[in-house]
């Protein structure tokens, strides 16, 4: 998720860990300055000033509708969740998602018109929730959530393992996973982090966009240097669970770490080649590197501001100055209206479908055609590629995907064969590790 669609909402709820380290003004002046060329080590802020490739527009044909309607999609990160809580207090009446739903990135009818077969439907709560002791109780809300809307929505149908999703795909429904993005959820507790596997998690983010006391963020100052002893303990309990260890938000080191330690496929469920545009949200190319050995899955974030190169540009220091303003601005309304003056001043392009596949191309010359999928972010993040501004616009991927030479089958399995491959082997390693105790939480 991107603060973006959140961050007005919780602004007035919970102070940040830290002030930033540097001024307001100088957070402002830089967040545009050009940075070196070269794809060295991500440090926050950084941001590349490449333009992407000039391609002609995009045009559904027959061939590419055909192609992707034979192929099983399974999307790795949505956010609906946390929009009808923000938008509906939690109410399927007030947010009925079986009609169009302007309001919002994803419904049913438009799920059904991108040829969805299974989503990872996310539970997410503020990182400032840790801090307040609320963090747990309210992530068990969200799941609460996705159940209900499961359960309501006959089009819906919870998957708990890779056969499940074929099966529910086969009888003609969405298959409903869940993810949860932010270790900073389990409030340094692997009881709380079993009580979410058997309430359907089947991959979590180590963190969201600040640090947890046992790992480093992408967009927070770093403190450990990656994963802590307690961190390492996480993801191998996540292994013995066969939960998917998420290295999307974390920062490089993290992702080195998760990667070192993990013994199944590790996935980024919405990021994107850090070589193509340069974001920390982003995975740099020897993590790439990692996870070709690791047989993990970069899933593509779809959000202009870190696909897009430009986009990654304007969203440089955009966690920084969100930290920054809300400090010298504590009353809301005044945050609210700087916040905005500031997102005015950094414009997002959107793009087209082809900004993707840029990203697919890289990490498929990186790393392989089994190692990248798709997490678009929808309902988490705002400005998305020409066509694709909602659930509905998938087709427009794969007909770019055919427009770039891929074949079908190298198609098929960026749209869902390969975290369905992943998911898999993390429930074969789990079915390994199923006469191993559970791991014996040891203080941080």
């Amino acid at each position: 998720m991107n603060h973006d669609w959140h961050a007005a909402s919780h602004g007035q709820q919970l102070g940040r860990r830290r002030t930033p380290a540097i001024a307001l003004a100088v957070i402002l002046a830089c967040s545009v300055t050009t940075l070196a060329q070269n794809a060295g080590e991500p440090t926050a802020g950084d941001a590349g000033m490449r333009r992407p490739r000039i391609y002609p527009p995009v045009v559904l044909t027959e061939r590419g509708l055909r192609v992707h309607r034979a192929g099983l999609l399974i999307d790795g990160h949505n956010d609906l969740p946390w929009q009808i809580r923000e938008k509906a207090n939690f109410s399927l009446d007030r947010l009925d998602i079986a009609v169009l739903q302007p309001s919002v990135q994803t419904d049913l009818p438009r799920l059904r018109r991108g040829g969805v077969s299974g989503q990872f439907w996310v539970v997410y709560v503020d990182p400032g929730t840790e801090r307040a002791g609320t963090a747990t109780a309210e992530a068990l809300a969200q799941f609460d959530l996705i159940h209900r809307m499961i359960e309501r929505y006959d089009d819906l149908e919870l998957a708990l393992t890779a056969d499940d999703v074929e099966r529910i795909h086969a009888d003609g429904k969405i298959a409903s996973l869940i993810g949860v993005e932010g270790g900073h959820m389990i409030q340094n507790s692997l009881d709380t982090l079993r009580e979410f596997h058997r309430r359907g998690a089947r991959y979590m983010g180590l963190t969201h966009s600040e640090n947890t006391d046992w790992a480093d963020s992408a967009t927070d100052e770093p403190e450990h240097g990656g994963l802590t002893p307690f961190g390492e303990q996480v993801v191998r309990e996540m292994n013995r669970l066969g939960m998917l260890v998420d290295i999307a938000h974390v920062s490089a080191d993290t992702m080195r770490d998760a990667l070192r330690v993990s013994t199944a496929p590790v996935i980024a469920s919405h990021s994107s080649a850090y070589s193509v545009a340069r974001h920390v949200r982003n995975v740099p190319d020897d993590v790439l590197g990692m996870i070709k050995r690791n047989r993990g899955v970069v899933m593509i974030n779809f959000f202009s501001g870190y696909s897009h190169p430009v986009g990654a540009e304007a969203m440089s220091n955009y966690f920084e100055t969100e930290r920054a303003l809300k400090a010298r601005y504590p009353e809301e309304a005044a945050f609210r209206k700087a916040w905005r003056a500031w997102k005015d001043a950094h414009p997002i392009p959107a793009g087209t479908a082809h900004v993707l596949v840029d990203h697919i191309d890289h990490i498929v010359r990186v790393a392989g055609i089994d190692c990248v999928g798709l997490g678009s972010d929808y309902d988490g993040a705002g400005r998305m590629p020409q066509n694709m501004e909602d659930v509905a616009g998938y087709p427009y991927l794969t007909q770019a995907l055919l427009d770039r030479g891929y074949n079908e089958r190298d198609i098929h399995k960026i749209m869902g064969g390969n975290i369905l491959r992943a998911l898999r082997a993390a429930e074969a390693q789990a079915t390994t590790l199923s006469g191993k105790a559970p791991t014996e939480q040891k203080s941080q």
